[in-house]
């Protein structure tokens, strides 16, 4: 039986009322919804187990982190790997670090990330690596992490526990992997995440390719650094290495490495020597 005109343009005009309700209203209805809602006390006595130093937060930061976290555990999917069971404790010890990396950025965490693989101990990668004469052949790499720019986060379990148990080691590993997704948001994993203004990327390159250099000739020589030697790989593992370092010792990178701090502190709008202990190590 052939549609009425009349019937055809209601029809239509529904269609477009739940496209505006959908694109317009909804995300943001959503999003509402989801700061209203509780943040659980076992989710919070996680957080104090796992991130101390949060207790000294102002209210409106811990009340901002609360709702990131919420948000991320109901937007990303976690997947427990070789036979690892996926918690609570997972889902808030993962959650509250990478969200923290984002406290003030006013924005959506990771809007590209979809999954988060967790292992429960160091995980095998395979990789075709082609030799100088350009030969394919297949390598097999033990990793702790891993980030892809296919929205997906590999984590070993025991490794982020590490990482926690010890804040001021400069090695973390949940910070390395969601520092390199903040990277793959600027279409290019090569050190420069999208920063706050246009003004900002000079003296990022200018700060952070000298501090790459001045890495990488340490590790030439054999001295000894700051920043783990990991990062003189390339400038987007310097930059992950550069995070973990900022936001663990941030008291000795504030001293020995001041400008970068400066450029870390200015793009992360967080200032870790507030809440950290003052690292007496060099």
């Amino acid at each position: 039986m052939p549609t009425s005109p009349a019937l055809a343009l209601l029809i239509l005009l529904l269609i477009v009322a739940a496209v505006i309700f959908g694109v317009g209203f909804w995300p943001r209805l959503r999003l509402a919804r989801i700061r209203r809602q509780p943040f659980p006390a076992a989710w919070q006595q996680t957080l104090l187990e796992r991130l101390p130093f949060v207790a000294q937060f102002a209210p409106d930061e811990l009340n901002e982190l609360h709702y990131l976290m919420k948000l991320f555990i109901a937007d990303k999917t976690f997947y427990g790997c070789a036979g690892q069971t996926i918690d609570d404790r997972i889902r808030v010890t993962i959650a509250a670090q990478a969200c923290l990396l984002v406290l003030k950025q006013n924005r959506i965490p990771y809007p590209d990330l979809k999954s988060i693989l967790v292992y429960p101990s160091t995980f095998v990668a395979t990789r075709d690596v082609a030799d100088e004469l350009g030969l394919i052949s297949t390598d097999h790499i033990a990793l702790l992490g891993e980030s892809w720019t296919q929205g997906k986060v590999i984590l070993a379990w025991d490794n982020v526990e590490e990482g926690v148990m010890n804040l001021h080691d400069g090695h973390n590993v949940v910070l390395h992997e969601f520092a390199h997704q903040l990277d793959h948001e600027s279409g290019s994993s090569n050190g420069a995440p999208l920063l706050h203004t246009k003004g900002a990327y000079k003296s990022w390159a200018h700060v952070l390719s000298d501090e790459f250099a001045e890495l990488q000739d340490e590790v030439m020589h054999g001295r000894q650094s700051l920043l783990d030697h990991y990062g003189a790989t390339n400038p987007a593992e310097f930059f992950a290495v550069a995070t973990e370092t900022f936001f663990e010792r941030p008291h000795a990178m504030a001293v020995h490495h001041q400008e970068l701090y400066a450029v870390l502190r200015e793009y992360y709008r967080l200032d870790p020597c507030e809440w950290q202990t003052v690292d007496t190590r060099n």
